[in-house]
This record gives C-alpha cells, sequence and structure tokens, in this order.
C-alpha cells in the first residue's frame, strides 16, 4: 500500500486510536515507516509482542504514554523517546485521562504499514469491532490478522498460544481477511 493511499488512519470504533501516515513506506524506499499517533484516554494497547525483524520507536510529543519493556513498565513525557529493538517483547498503553501524541518509527518498514491498513479495513468492514475484542468474531479476525504477518508482529506468552488456535478456527470457519 502506497503514499497514494489516505494518510489519515483511524481505528474507532474498534480502538481509541489514529495515525497520520507521515513517512510512508514507499517513500522512504521501505527503510522506514512512520506515522504521528493519537491515543485516547485510558486505551488498553495491544497484547505484549514483538517485531522479529524491525525496530520501533516511540517518541512522545504530548501527554504521557507507558511502554513495557524489559519486563517492565516506564512511563514517558513530552519530550522522551525509547527504541525497542527487534525480537524485544513489549506493548504500550495511554493509563491518563487525557490524549497521548506521539511519533511511532518502524524500521526497517517491512509489511508495518500494510498491517495497519489491512487492520483499518477489517475495522471499516466491522469484522474487527473491539481491540482488546470483547466478542469471539472480533478476537478471530485479530488473531487472522496478526497470524497473517508474523514477519511484522508476533503476539507472546500464553495469548500467543491462543492467537495461534484462534487464528486456526478461522480459517477453518472460513473467515475471510
Amino acid at each position: 500500500m502506497g503514499s497514494g493511499d489516505t494518510r489519515q488512519l483511524d481505528f474507532h470504533p474498534a480502538m481509541g486510536m489514529r495515525w497520520e501516515v507521515t513517512r510512508s513506506t514507499e517513500e522512504t524506499s521501505g527503510e522506514l515507516f512512520e506515522s504521528t499517533n493519537w491515543l485516547d484516554p485510558r486505551m488498553p494497547g495491544p497484547p505484549p509482542h514483538t517485531h522479529p525483524n524491525s525496530e520501533e520507536s516511540f517518541e512522545v510529543l504530548e501527554g504521557s504514554l507507558d511502554v513495557f519493556k524489559d519486563g517492565r513498565w516506564k512511563t514517558l513525557g513530552a519530550g522522551e523517546s525509547v527504541a525497542v529493538a527487534p525480537g524485544a517483547v513489549h506493548t504500550l498503553r495511554n493509563g491518563t485521562d487525557q490524549p497521548v501524541k506521539l511519533i511511532t518509527r518502524i524500521r526497517p518498514a517491512g509489511r508495518s504499514e500494510a498491517m495497519v491498513r489491512h487492520m483499518q479495513r477489517l475495522i471499516g468492514e466491522r469484522k474487527l469491532k473491539r481491540l482488546p475484542p470483547k466478542d469471539p468474531r472480533s478476537a478471530i479476525y485479530g488473531a487472522m490478522l496478526f497470524r497473517e504477518y508474523p514477519e511484522e508482529i508476533v503476539v507472546t506468552g500464553p495469548l500467543g498460544g491462543v492467537f495461534r488456535v484462534l487464528a486456526s478456527l478461522g480459517k477453518a470457519l472460513g473467515f475471510k481477511l
């Protein structure tokens, strides 16, 4: 998905987040995928995961962001940043009552931009109704999405096994991404 696609990615109502692509995969010849993100108050974030082939970094512009890395949570304020090495387990959340604005960078880009655009499409089609999922269909579609991009994102811990089972169930039931 190139820079000809919209730069605005809104994940509402499934997730309290929106993105603006500031440097697309195409524009950087795959070197980088960069976006400005806005997280709603109390947004829980994704499950702990790794990016096997890419470094992900977060730079907080406004508000504060909780980042789980190296087995512990750390709160970053405006002007602070953190980089997560390829293969390192991490996640993030907005644990405050205020919105957070940050820049996310993924190096190399790989298929990360395609994955988030695919997620937005599934939300628009109402296949993903809520993240984290509260209904079985959203859980299955979420697991299938993550399993479609194993070189980009891998859920870790016990949830990794649950995602594998749910993705297999979705395939068996004929769910289509």
